[in-house]
């Protein structure tokens, strides 16, 4: 029940011409159901002016913002788990394609947008914007950016940030930041673009992004490949760099865990292996009109056999077993969901030091206890999904004890190899303490002082990535 000081605070928000609402529980949790928020009310602004109003308003009366993009992020950084009770501000009704330049090969979309409206905008006009990956139907544009969230195609079109010309933002006293321009060159002074992309909504509020879209590949071939290792798919990865160059679009790594999870809860999937391998490449080629990506492959699955890296393979014969494939890829963090992990980890590594890490860590991990551990992601970006599951036929709760204890391991090693404990997820308020022990100090001072110089009330995202 709203208290005298936040009846006025409504008021105001009211007086602004603010839709507010209480806040359901959609609001307040995510979707591991991990994290439970707290909010006094939802603001759900149409436009820039709007939001600009709500972050004033906030300000002024020194009201935490929560901004809310989708709810799809895994670390937290949507909900508020302690401290007073902030607003969440929802971009849900900015949801408009304002322009697509074709001819710049350039999207205008608000933050609200989500990442599928924006392909089926691009794809309207014969291009592609290439952002890519299972949520892509409830995540948004604004929260894209703000975790800089990358998915299956960062190896061949980047991360989020590379894909974003300019943007549109209001800063924590309420100014907007006009930035929104379409060029690929602007050397002005300091990029405040990119000083607000990754920064989950601690620094201000995204409201439109101009994008960068590409042409559509008009050739596709896509292949599920057994291989012999981890080191056997880097070695794989290598030969096709060398025969395809920079028309790789995706190359993920698959343990026969995950395909086995996979079997488990959704038997209806098909399987490309009657006998799940130890290991597995799904890989993709995008070129021109007039080529032969499949041709390609079967170069590249020759010159692999012959070196003893592939084991057995399939190539996608039309799109609906193309579809098959990355429904399986898709549909892996769904499976481990429902199996229900002991300990799960984003983190990135140098390409080289992966098959030592896996092999490493997995030793460690199971002298410490009883496990399953299912390994994915996307290796040629050396993103890998680390996730840690209680033997077949037991459940994780007599295991969640040791959950600190696992992380802390598999994070120490991925730092000492000159890895990242959160690759694409963030670090939010589930990650705030890995940033505190691991982060350079000198990166942790400068991060503190740009807060402090540009939110010095505390009152955007209150919590997370700096505690």
């Amino acid at each position: 029940m709203l208290n005298a000081a936040d009846d006025a605070f409504a008021e105001g928000l009211d007086r602004a011409g603010i839709r507010v609402k209480p806040a359901d529980r959609s609001y307040l949790e995510e979707p591991r159901s991990l994290y439970n928020g707290t909010s006094r009310q939802v603001a759900l602004p149409t436009s820039t002016d709007e939001v600009s109003r709500v972050v004033r308003i906030c300000a002024e009366a020194r009201v935490g913002i929560v901004p809310y993009g989708g709810g799809t992020g895994l670390v937290a950084g949507q909900v508020a788990t302690d401290g007073p009770a902030p607003l969440v501000l929802s971009l849900e009704r900015m949801t408009a394609i304002r322009e697509i330049f074709p001819a710049e090969d350039t999207i205008v979309a608000e933050a609200g947008a989500t990442i599928g409206d924006i392909q089926a905008a691009a794809e309207e006009t014969g291009r592609l914007f290439p952002l890519s990956y299972s949520s892509q139907g409830t995540a948004q544009l604004g929260g894209a950016l703000s975790v800089n969230s990358g998915g299956l195609n960062v190896l061949r079109y980047g991360m989020a940030r590379d894909l974003c010309l300019g943007i549109e933002a209001v800063l924590p006293d309420g100014n907007v930041l006009h930035a929104l321009k379409r060029l690929r060159k602007d050397n002005t002074g300091y990029d405040l673009r990119h000083l607000l992309i990754g920064s989950e909504g601690t620094l201000g509020v995204i409201t439109a992004a101009a994008l960068r879209l590409l042409p559509r590949p008009a050739e596709t071939a896509t292949a599920f490949l057994a291989v012999a290792s981890p080191r056997a798919a880097l070695s794989l990865l290598a030969i096709c760099r060398e025969q395809a160059g920079e028309l790789i679009s995706a190359f993920e790594l698959i343990s026969a865990e995950a395909l086995a999870f996979l079997a488990e809860t959704q038997p209806d999937l098909r399987q490309p292996f009657d006998e799940a391998p130890e290991w597995a490449v799904l890989t993709e080629l995008g070129m021109g009109p007039g080529s032969d990506p499949e041709g390609q492959l079967g170069m590249i699955f020759e010159r692999a056999s012959e070196a003893g890296l592939v084991l057995d393979g399939r190539v996608a014969q039309g799109e609906r077993q193309r579809a098959d494939f990355w429904a399986l890829r898709e549909s892996i963090p769904h499976a481990n969901r429902r199996i229900g992990s002991i300990a799960s980890h984003d983190i990135s590594l140098p390409l080289s030091e992966i098959p030592g890490f896996i092999e490493e860590c997995g030793e460690k991990i199971r002298k410490m206890l009883p496990c399953r551990i299912s390994a994915f992601g996307h290796l040629g970006d050396g993103n890998l999904h680390y996730n840690i599951f209680p033997p077949e036929g037991e459940t994780r709760d007599a295991y969640l004890g040791k959950t600190s204890d696992v992380t802390r391991l598999v994070h120490d090693m991925v730092v000492a190899c000159g890895g990242s404990f959160s690759a694409e997820h963030g670090v939010g308020r589930a990650k705030s303490g890995e940033l505190e022990r691991y982060a350079d100090p000198a990166k942790l001072a400068a991060m503190r002082s740009i807060k402090a110089a540009l939110d010095p009330r505390g009152i955007m995202n209150p919590g997370a990535v700096i505690t």
